[in-house]
């Protein structure tokens, strides 16, 4: 697989993951359906997601994750997010899943946008074998869904990134270990 690096400044990085804006707390649980579609070396695959969202992250986690980060850069904030209490749980149609460790809410204009970040299990042949793609052990999905056309509702995933600092220019970069990011479409508010 190609590794792709996606350029993030520091303030784009603060408002996708990290920095505190617009939280919202709602106590209800709610269950998100999709489709995931691949993009570039992917695009003749797909498969059906169905997250579980059952409560959103505090500040209080969010700033351990920053904190982590600015010591110890990203083994250090996959650290503490595993550690993490789990907020919910994604599923490839099909399988168990596994828990997601840091949702945001963050209202928007036409509805809202949810973003969420784990750390991707690694499975035993990958363990065994030592392969790199055990590097790249973050997921980052966003969804942006829309309450007045629920058709135009889109979201991306990455199943396995990682997070770096680029000594010669100071920005943060998220490398992702396939090419391109999932496009998600088809998403149901359940």
């Amino acid at each position: 697989m190609f590794s792709k690096k996606y350029l993030i400044s520091v303030s784009m990085l603060a408002a996708m993951v990290l920095v505190t804006s617009s939280y919202s707390y709602d106590e209800k649980r709610e269950t998100i359906q999709a489709q995931a579609f691949g993009t570039g070396t992917m695009a003749s695959h797909n498969f059906g997601i169905t997250i579980r969202i059952e409560d959103y992250s505090t500040p209080a986690e969010q700033k351990a994750l920053i904190d982590a980060f600015k010591s110890g850069g990203h083994d250090a904030m996959v650290k503490v997010l595993t550690k993490m209490k789990g907020k919910g749980q994604v599923s490839v149609t099909g399988s168990v899943g596994y828990q997601i460790a840091y949702i945001r809410n963050i209202p928007t204009k036409t509805g809202r946008t949810i973003r969420l970040m784990t750390d991707r299990p690694i499975n035993f042949r990958e363990a065994a074998g030592s392969f790199r793609s055990q590097d790249y052990d973050v997921t980052l999905m966003e969804l942006h869904l829309n309450n007045s056309d629920k058709d135009k509702s889109t979201g991306n995933l990455i199943l396995g990134g990682k997070f770096k600092v680029n000594k010669k220019n100071q920005q943060i970069e998220f490398e992702s270990y396939h090419s391109t990011p999932w496009r998600l479409a088809g998403i149901m508010e359940r």
